[in-house]
Formats: C-alpha cells, structure tokens, sequence
C-alpha cells in the first residue's frame, strides 16, 4: 500500500514537472548554439551594411574582386573581400592592386569605426570623398595611384586621429587645406604627382609628429616652408619654390633625406646643413644657388647631387672656386688717391674720359672682327664636309677619331648620323633625363652639327645626341679604360644603343655620347604615362622580343654580361623598338663602382638572389633580370615598389599559387583576355622560368626568345646582325 501511495507520487510530480524542465532544457540549448552563432560569425550592422552595399553600387569591377559582396553568403565580417571587423563595426577596408574602377561614394563617411582604407594602385576616378572627414577614428588613408581629381577636401583635417594620408600620383588641383595643419597625429603625408599649386601652409610646420612629407613633382610655389621639428624625409623636389633655403634648417637633427632639386632656390647652401649626422640623402640639383658648396657636403654626395646650379662652385674637381680677390689698397693709399683726384682738373676729366671711350670701342671692334673670322671658318669646315673633301672631324681611323676643341680634352668618334666637335659637345643645350648608378644620362642639343650622312635620320632629332657623363673616381685608369672603350664602339646591332663617341675632358671626366631615344625608356613609358594612354600587348611582347634578341646578341657574339638590366635601360625609338643601353659599362668602371651597381640593381628589384653572395655577374643573373622585365610588362607594376612586403617575382608567384592568375596581368591586358589570353599565361610561365631562384634551373637567353617567337611569331632574322 505504502508502496503504491509513493508510485502515484512520483508519477504526479513527473507529469507536473516534466514538461516545464523539458522547455527550460530546450531553451538553454536554443541559447547556447545562438550564443556560439553569434561569437563565430559577428553580423554587422546595418548602417555599416548599407553603406558597404552604396560603395559597392558605385565601383566598376572588371575582375569580379567584389563577388562576395551579396547577401547570400555568411555576411561582410566573415566574408566579404578586404572587410574586416569589430564587434559588428566594419574597421578596414583593404582592396589594393584590384583593377577597381568608378568612383569612391559619399556613403562611405557612414562608416564611422572605419580605422584604414587602402584602395591604392587601382583606376578609381572622381573627387576624394568629402565624407572622410567624418570618420574620427580614421588612421590611414591609402589611395595613392589613382585618378582622383578635384581638390583635396578641408574636411580631412577634421580626423584628428589620422596618422598616415597618402593621395600620391593622382590628377588633384587646388591648394594644399589649411586644416592640414590640425593633423596633429599625423607622420606620414603624401601629396606628391599631383597638379597641386600655391603656398605650403606655415601651420604645417607646427606638426610636430610628421615625420614624412612628399610633396615633390607639383607645382607649389613661395618661399621655403617653415621648419618641420622632427621631420625624417623631406621631398619638395620638382615645384616652384623660390628664395633662399633658410639657415635653421640645420637644426633639424632627426633629417636622413633631403631633396630640393628642380626648383627656382636662390643664395648660398647654408653651412648649417653639414652637422646633420643623420643626413644620407642630399639632392639640390637645378636650382640657381650660388656660392661654394659646403667641403663636408662635397665629400659626403657625389656631383650629381649639384648639378645644374651654374653660380655654384666646390663639388667636384671640374668645379673649383675662383681664388679670393686680392687684398684691396692701404687706407693711406686710398686717402692719397683721394686728394689727387681732388687736383684734377675739367680738363683733365675730359681728357681720360675720352681716352677710355676710345679704348673701349676699339675693344669692341676687335672682338667683331674675332668672331666674324671664326664664323667664316665655322662656315668653310662645314661645307668641306658636306663636300666629302675635307671634314671637321674625320671619320673612323683606326679604333675611332681623336679631336680637342679650345676647352681642352679628346673627343673620339666611332661612326653615328652626324660630325660634331668637342666645343660643340661641351657648349650643348643639356637636359637632366635620369641618374643612374653609373652617372648622369642627358638630352644634349647641339648648336650646329657640321654633317649629316644619314639622310634616313629623323629630322626633328638630327641634332640631339644621349650624352651620359660618367661619376668622377670610378671608372678605371684612362689607358685601361680606352681599350675597352674602343671595343664597346664597335658593338653594333638593331636592339643594342650604339656607343658614337667618348669624350675625355683635361681634369679626366667622362662623358659617352649615344643615339637619343625620342620615346625614353621602357620604365617612363610604363609607369609615367597618361591615363588614356594604353600599351597593348603587341607592343609589350614586341618590346620583350626586341630585348631578349639584343641579350643574345651580347651573350653569344660579344661575350658580354650586361649585369645591370632594369627597365630603365632599356629605350624605345620612334616606332617603340627597343635598344638595350648601358651596355658593357661595368667593364669601365672600378671594381668597387660595380659592386655598388649591383646593390642598386637589388634595391630596384631586378637583382638575382645569388648576387647577394657573388660580387660578379652572369649570363643568368642577366636573364633574371630579363624574367623582371617581362613580369613588369605583363603586371604593369614597378619591381621598385614591393607588393605586401614581397618582391615582383615572389608576389607574382604567390597569386600563381593561390590560382588567381588572372590578378596578375595589368588591367589593360585583361580587356582583350578572350583573345589574347593564352598568349598571356604561356609568357607568364616562361617569366616565371627566368626568374628562378636557382641560376641552373633559368634558361638560356636564346631559349627564352624562341619560347617568345612562339608565342606569337615576329618577322626577323634569326641571326643577330653586326649592323645597323
């Protein structure tokens, strides 16, 4: 009975309680799964959503980057491409080397936990969102490599947090904003190859954390800017800028790098500037200073950091100061010619004044009659070499033709289209066309060329010549030096630029003069082009064909290893057609000068990993250097410029690995991808073939232009010819 009495309980208490633990269990588990759903995959908010969804709406996606901006998948913190998030805040956007056009929205400022946006090196267009200045938690701003235009908003100054602003290489006007200046966290700030004008704000000057500033290749103008306290690296180069540069710059004790070339800078260079220990780069080239060039400087850069300053003086030893004029007279000397010109008569006044008249103007009549012989004689040599009799200066004797001038030195010419003299070379027209690790190339326009024996030669070009002058202390002793000199003379082929003739001057510079390349080198033409200019592929693989033929040309028949293979080496002529250039420098220089070669050549990414351990060379390290090459016309991107801390080839190689490959190629290319697309990856694998990390795995030079002739055929002779 007891029994049964304590059953019936224990049935009662289940029916009364069962069902409400069995909904507590439920819930609890609901909870928990919901609360796990929650952690792993953070749902944004909306406003964050709807602004992502507006700036996608505005963007032009060739490549299909933003796929993954729908509304089927997990949800923009978890999926989205480049979104990355904070407890359902969106927090950076990071979309760069995409190919995204079209314009960056307004409703981006609705973002207001965005901390980074990074959208550089793509083809968006329009005006730099104004709503940026909205986002107070803003840190960096990287939309550099652009085509943004209009003008830089004032409201940017409103993110006080902003610590890095980068609007580098795009098409912005207008003036630099004022409120800049209340940047107060800001260290990095980039306004260089824009079109900005007007004056650098003082107010900037009190940025106390800046630590970078490019504003070089616009067009600002006024007087040296006010002090930056702690700035690191200063770039004002290529602007307007006028006056002197000012004396306190010197105090700047934290300054590495310094450049104030291509501007309209006046005065001395202040003496102050020499106790900047940390000071490593130093450029104040064309300028109009004036004035010895502190010894500590000149000691510390080499000329090309001068040049172009025609009243400066001390920098190199074709540059010495004039000696101090001398004492002046005793001041008792001067208090007696004073009293004698007191005694001087009317009479006497008239008498020398007429006398120095006279002398004067006879001065004059015998400086007409000097240059009126001289222009007969011009004249007289020139028709003696039109004539074919008698020329200004005879062609190919020997090794090469020696002629001096009223300067002084040796001029030797192997051949070219026209005969020019040393006083012709040394009075040219001079226009800087880039620094290299071996000089200083240069457009020279020469006054009067005395013959022209090609009548093939381009007209509009027939008086300018390449002049590339050589770094002093370099090269090798002046009778090693002209032995292999005259050997590199005698190198002719279509895709090589041809030595014309060498100059040495009588304190020992150098120069080598070349044909001028109206169409500049492979890496202006680009890198440096407009933005409606377009290089398609025929172009690019004609450009690879050319340079590999001219490779194989110096490996195989001249049994030379260029070692310093870049892009801008390597110059294009009125049709495109490319001539490799720099060709056997390092046989002229010091063993030292090559060294420092090759190390450039590694800071600008065309350097063989081996060369890190082996100081020389090779026919393999060459063809690395051609793999670059081809790699920068296939991506269309700078090996100079790392991508995510990676060089060109490992970038290239990592998307490769990743199966993007279509990421790789520039988005000029990818416009014609149905047509040319097999093309583009067979050149693709046989860049990737050259730029191996082991030597013995690279090909041959000639290998690699029969893979190239294959890809799609160029009519040429298989051999390489020994002429023109």
């Amino acid at each position: 009975m007891d029994d049964h009495i304590q059953f019936s309980k224990k049935e009662q208490w289940k029916q009364t309680h069962f069902l409400p633990l069995l909904i507590l269990i439920l819930f609890l588990d609901i909870g928990h799964v919901s609360c796990k759903k929650w952690a792993d995959d953070a749902i944004v908010t909306q406003s964050d959503y709807q602004a992502l969804k507006a700036v996608k709406h505005e963007l032009v996606d060739l490549r299909g980057i933003l796929n993954t901006w729908n509304e089927t998948g997990p949800g923009p913190c978890s999926y989205w491409a480049g979104i990355k998030c904070v407890k359902g805040h969106v927090i950076s956007i990071q979309l760069p080397w995409k190919g995204l056009g079209g314009r960056l929205s307004e409703k981006i400022g609705h973002l207001q936990s965005l901390r980074r946006i990074s959208l550089h090196d793509n083809v968006l267009v329009g005006p730099v969102p104004t709503s940026l200045g909205s986002l107070q938690s803003l840190r960096g701003v990287y939309l550099f490599n652009n085509r943004f235009s209009g003008m830089i908003p004032p409201s940017i100054g409103n993110c006080l947090n902003l610590q890095t602003l980068d609007l580098s290489n795009n098409q912005l006007i207008g003036i630099i904003p004022l409120s800049l200046a209340k940047l107060n966290w800001v260290y990095r700030l980039n306004l260089s190859r824009n079109s900005i004008v007007g004056k650098v704000p003082d107010e900037l000057g009190n940025l106390s954390r800046l630590g970078f500033l490019d504003l070089s290749n616009n067009a600002i103008y006024g007087k040296f800017p006010e002090i930056f306290a702690n700035i690191s690296v200063l770039n004002l180069s290529n602007n307007k800028f006028r006056g002197p540069i000012p004396e306190s710059i010197g105090n700047i004790t934290s300054l590495s790098s310094l450049d104030l070339s291509e501007n309209n800078l006046t005065g001395e260079i202040p003496a102050s500037i020499a106790n900047l220990q940390n000071l490593s780069f130093f450029d104040v080239s064309y300028n109009n200073l004036s004035g010895s060039v502190p010894s500590v400087l000149a000691e510390k850069f080499n000329s090309s950091s001068f040049l172009g300053n025609v009243h400066l003086c001390g920098y190199s030893n074709s540059t010495p100061c004039p000696s101090r004029n001398p004492p002046s007279p005793s001041s008792q000397d001067t208090v007696d010619k004073n009293r004698h010109r007191r005694r001087l008569r009317t009479k006497d006044i008239i008498i020398i004044s007429a006398s120095a008249l006279l002398a004067v103007l006879l001065i004059l009549c015998c400086v007409l009659l000097c240059c009126l012989i001289r222009s007969k004689k011009t004249v007289s040599k020139a028709k003696k070499g039109k004539s074919g009799i008698s020329k200004a200066v005879p062609l190919v004797v020997g090794p090469g033709d020696e002629s001096g001038g009223e300067m002084g030195g040796k001029l030797v010419h192997f051949d070219g289209p026209f005969v020019f003299t040393a006083d012709d070379l040394l009075c040219a027209t001079a226009e800087v066309m880039g620094k290299g690790s071996y000089g200083t190339a240069y457009k020279a326009t020469l006054e009067d060329n005395h013959n022209n024996n090609n009548n093939d030669y381009n007209d509009d070009n027939n008086n300018q010549v390449a002049v590339k002058r050589l770094r002093e202390k370099i090269t090798k002793g002046l009778k090693e030096f002209e032995l292999e000199i005259a050997q590199l003379g005698k190198i002719r082929h279509p895709n090589v630029l041809p030595l014309r003739a060498y100059y040495v001057g009588p304190k020992g510079e150098k120069l080598l003069v070349y044909d001028y390349m109206p169409n500049g080198s492979l890496s202006s033409f680009l890198h440096a082009r407009g933005p409606v200019t377009m290089i398609p592929w025929a172009t690019r693989l004609s450009v690879a064909i050319g340079t590999t033929r001219g490779l194989c040309y110096l490996h195989d028949v001249e049994n030379i290893v260029h070692g310093n293979l870049t892009s801008s080496n390597i110059l294009l002529d009125e049709e495109t057609n490319p001539k490799i250039a720099d060709v056997g420098l390092p046989l002229l220089m010091t063993d030292v000068a090559n060294t420092d070669a090759v190390a450039t050549a590694g800071t600008m990414g065309y350097r063989a990993p081996e060369l890190t351990k082996m100081k020389n060379a090779s026919v393999k390290t060459d063809v690395f250097s051609l793999g670059v090459v081809i790699l920068e016309l296939l991506t269309g991107k700078s090996p100079s410029e790392a991508t995510d801390g990676l060089s060109l080839p490992q970038w290239v190689a990592s998307i490769v690995r990743e199966e993007w490959t279509n990421e790789v190629f520039d988005v000029e290319l990818m416009r014609g991808l149905s047509d040319i697309g097999d093309e583009l990856l067979n050149a693709l694998k046989l860049a990737l073939h050259c730029v191996d990390p082991s030597p013995g795995a690279r090909p041959e030079a000639k290998q690699v232009l029969e893979k190239l002739q294959e890809i799609k055929p160029v009519p040429t002779d298989d051999v390489p010819a020994k002429s023109d």
